[in-house]
């Protein structure tokens, strides 16, 4: 990857009856009109979209890319270009986020400028996508472990096994939960019940891959969707499941324990026939326990 030559830009305050009022551009109707489109949607990857059909026009680039913290998005068919250039968008001195163009011949200080202006006009759609990006990610998560909760869940198992049927890909399912949690949380107190969840989280998180969710339903009830599953990477998990709770030094002193359920997609699964298998197998291996795990 080239190095990136990042282009600090500091935007005026935006005026949209004057943003436009330059010999780059017609009339204020057309910078109104970008405006007015960008406007109608708070989805950032169709924000992208629709700017980069306004900015192809004055730049030659094969892909364009936005990042602000973990939030990251590209439009339709990016790929790689002979060179980068970012541009650090922000309104008032608030830092948005940066913008990259992959481009494939130089841009010219006219055109620079032009982008200057067209960016005016970005801003503030991806502020307010940015916000509500924000806002739903709060509502999908966890408070007390920072994972996703029960309606995230469901809605990343339903994409898991859609994005599975078109790849025929297989998706692996593992529901869990703390043996004796209740026991241990009525005698030492809900502080120290609450320190071991949010450790088994952190246990949990440190044992997937990038590509796998991991999820708290509430109480001592945790789940993972593993994407491209096998056998082998599903016992492979359980296994560092199991190690990282031994390293932990408050679980390990609690000796706390988990039960798991793993089970594969089938490719007549709805949602609920693959978590309530994956939960029939929890409990069935925690009156078990002991013996081999079983995985269907």
């Amino acid at each position: 990857m080239q190095t990136l030559n990042i282009l600090d830009n500091h935007f005026s305050e935006f005026n949209a009856l004057r943003a436009f009022d330059s010999s780059h551009f017609e009339n204020t109707k057309h910078g109104l009109a970008l405006l007015e489109q960008l406007q109608t949607s708070l989805d950032l990857e169709k924000i992208l979209n629709m700017f980069a059909m306004e900015a192809a026009k004055f730049v030659d680039f094969s892909g364009l890319y936005f990042k602000n913290g973990q939030i990251t998005q590209s439009i339709r068919g990016s790929r790689k270009g002979k060179s980068e250039r970012q541009f650090e968008l922000k309104i008032a001195g608030e830092f948005i986020g940066i913008l990259t163009y992959t481009i494939n011949s130089p841009i010219s200080l006219t055109n620079y400028k032009i982008l200057d202006e067209l960016h005016q006009y970005l801003v503030y759609p991806l502020k307010n996508s940015i916000q509500y990006h924000q806002a739903m990610q709060l509502a999908m998560q966890d408070a007390l472990t920072g994972l996703g909760n029960r309606r995230y869940f469901d809605e990343q198992l339903k994409r898991a096994m859609h994005h599975a049927n078109r790849q025929r890909s297989h998706v692996g399912l593992i529901i869990c939960d703390l043996d004796k949690f209740k026991v241990i949380n009525d005698s030492f107190g809900h502080q120290i019940g609450d320190k071991i969840l949010v450790n088994f989280a952190n246990a949990l998180r440190s044992s997937v891959r990038d590509s796998d969710s991991v999820f708290r339903f509430g109480g001592d009830e945790f789940s993972i969707i593993v994407e491209s599953a096998s056998e082998q990477s599903l016992i492979v998990i359980e296994s560092r499941i199991n190690y990282a709770l031994s390293q932990d030094a408050l679980l390990a002193k609690y000796q706390i324990s988990t039960s798991l359920g793993m089970t594969f997609m089938n490719h007549d699964d709805s949602e609920q026939k693959i978590f309530n298998r994956a939960d029939k197998l929890l409990y069935k291996n925690k009156l078990s326990s002991g013996h081999n795990l079983s995985i269907v």
